[in-house]
């Protein structure tokens, strides 16, 4: 009996570096993302602070129904801001928006603004 707790001890001791090991390379992995991340958001800030005439924007108008459409496709009229029909937003052209009006084009009217 004493040598299974030996052994059990031992096994316990080996795991717990490994843990330590693991959650140091995490947080080296995190930083990482941070620092890779920040050009991006630094980019991002540089587009929100343009003036808005620089700007280009687009009118979106829900002209059909979000009743019986796919929850993605609810989704994508809610990330647009758009709750009732025949609501006008007004929203960034950027590629995220952009794939979401493609998305739901069939329920949308969309203009330049």
């Amino acid at each position: 009996m004493a040598d299974e707790e030996k052994t059990v001890k031992k096994a316990a001791v080996k795991k717990a570096p490994a843990k330590k090991a693991g959650a140091k390379k995490a947080a080296v992995k995190k930083v990482a993302a941070s620092e890779a991340a920040t050009p991006a958001k630094a980019e991002k800030k540089a587009a929100a602070a343009k003036p808005d005439a620089a700007v280009k924007r687009l009118r979106v108008t829900m002209v059909r129904s979000k009743n019986g459409r796919l929850a993605t496709h609810k989704a994508c009229a809610a990330g647009l801001g758009l709750r009732r029909m025949h609501q006008t937003v007004e929203v960034i052209d950027t590629p995220e928006n952009r794939g979401m009006i493609n998305k739901i084009h069939y329920m949308l009217n969309v203009e330049e603004a």
